[in-house]
C-alpha cells in the first residue's frame, strides 16, 4: 500500500482521537483544555485507555469539568465517579492528584491553560515541562497531553511522540514528526497521531493494515 492509502486507513478506520472518546468537545477554551487535562492525568497510569476516558466522562457527568469544580469537590465524590468507571487500584491517589493538580491549575494559570502554552512560548519541550508539574503527569501524560492539544494548538504540529512514529515505522510510513507531519493535512495530525497510538495497542488492527 502506498503512503496515502495507510495514512487514509488509518484516519477512517482508527482517527477518533482521545478527547473525543472522552466526551470532550476541544477547543481554545478555558473548559476543554482543562478536561483534556483531567483525561491525560487519568491515562498516566497503567491502566486501559477505555476504562481512562470512561472515567473521564464519569467525571464530567458529576460536573467536574473545570479547574474550579474540581478543586471544590470533595474527594470522596471524586473517588465514587472513578469507581463507577471501574478505574480501580488508583482511585483514591488519582483522585487526590486530582484535587491537587486543579489548585495548581488555578494558583500558576488562573484556570487557563492556554496561559502556561504562553509562558512556554508555544515551545513543545517547554510546555511539556510545565505539565509535568501537574501532579501524575510524567513524559508520557505530558506526551498525551500534546498530541491531543495540537488539535486546536496548530504551533504545537507535526507533534508526534516516539510511540507513534515506532507504530509508524512498523507501518513502513515516515517514522519522524516532520515526516508524518508532511504525510496528511495538519488539522489531521492530532487524528493520525491518536490513530497511530491506538494501532500500537491492537495487535489486530495493526496485522489488518500491514496485511491489507
Amino acid at each position: 500500500m502506498t503512503v496515502d492509502t495507510i495514512t487514509s486507513r488509518l484516519l477512517s478506520e482508527h482517527g477518533r482521537t482521545y478527547a473525543q472518546e472522552a466526551g470532550i468537545t476541544l477547543r481554545d477554551k478555558p473548559a476543554p483544555l482543562y478536561q483534556l487535562l483531567v483525561l491525560t492525568v487519568l491515562c498516566s497510569v497503567r491502566i486501559n485507555a477505555g476504562t481512562a476516558t470512561k472515567a473521564a466522562r464519569e467525571l464530567f457527568r458529576a460536573g467536574l469539568r473545570t479547574p474550579r469544580a474540581m478543586a471544590d469537590s470533595a474527594w470522596q465524590d471524586r473517588v465514587d465517579a472513578l469507581g463507577r468507571a471501574h478505574y480501580v487500584r488508583y482511585d483514591e491517589s488519582t483522585a487526590t492528584a486530582l484535587g491537587d493538580g486543579a489548585r495548581l491549575v488555578l494558583e500558576r494559570w488562573r484556570g487557563d491553560l492556554r496561559r502556561m502554552r504562553e509562558q512556554a512560548d508555544d515551545d513543545p519541550d517547554a510546555l511539556r515541562g510545565l505539565l509535568r508539574e501537574v501532579p501524575r503527569i510524567g513524559p508520557v501524560g505530558a506526551d498525551i497531553f500534546c498530541r491531543e492539544a495540537q488539535a486546536v494548538w496548530p504551533r504545537l504540529r507535526p507533534f508526534f511522540d516516539d510511540r507513534a512514529c515506532e507504530v509508524a515505522k512498523g507501518l513502513g510510513l515516515p517514522h519522524t514528526p516532520r515526516g508524518l507531519g508532511r504525510s496528511v493535512p495538519s488539522e489531521d495530525h492530532a487524528r493520525l497521531a491518536a490513530a497511530l497510538v491506538r494501532v500500537g495497542l491492537s495487535k489486530e488492527a495493526a496485522k489488518e493494515l500491514q496485511a491489507a
